[in-house]
């Protein structure tokens, strides 16, 4: 069924373009919402203004999109993460982590532009290909490093302070054998 667009879906086309789509869809969702109309004369010269300014502000965004490509092509973001010492993570990193470092790098991206297969299980370092737009993607660099605990090399403990209270609880009422956890 041809249809012309009253208003930008993203993945189906602009304002004023007369797109092709199954009868269901239009039925149930395109002209109910009044996103779509019939494709006739008056209607297409109706939407003629509204598709110009449409495509005036898709070519802006685009701009934007390839400048921030352009910038995030040599970017790498380091994650840390609890692994046991074989390498493989306790939990996960996701979509959404990798995102939100790119936001603390200043990047304002949301987990959706992530493209990544599966979560990632161990220490490791990769390339992560994230989508900007349409046909723009870029690549980032993801290093997932084991998270410092108490005792190696003399480092800072990185356990929360709930974790570091437990033990150190515990450590003391195992000494004394009087415990306040019981």
């Amino acid at each position: 069924m041809k249809l012309l667009l009253c208003k930008t879906i993203e993945k189906l086309g602009i304002v004023g373009d007369v797109v092709d789509v199954k009868p269901g869809y239009a039925r149930n969702y395109l002209l109910p919402s009044r996103l779509a109309t019939e494709p006739t004369e008056g209607n297409v010269r109706a939407l003629a203004e509204a598709r110009r300014v449409a495509e005036i502000e898709r070519a802006q965004r685009r701009a934007e999109l390839e400048a921030l490509a352009e910038k995030m092509a040599d970017v790498e973001v380091t994650l840390h993460a609890r692994a046991n010492e074989d390498g493989a993570l306790y939990g996960s990193v996701g979509k959404r982590e990798i995102a939100q470092a790119l936001c603390d790098e200043g990047f304002q991206l949301d987990a959706d532009h992530v493209l990544l297969a599966r979560p990632i299980r161990h220490l490791d370092n990769m390339t992560v290909d994230v989508k900007l737009g349409d046909e723009l993607r870029t690549s980032i660099k993801v290093w997932i490093v084991r998270e410092k605990v108490a005792g190696e090399d003399g480092e800072e403990n990185d356990e929360t302070p709930a974790e570091a209270g437990e033990t150190k609880a515990g450590t003391e009422a195992g000494e004394d054998g009087d415990s306040s956890h019981e």
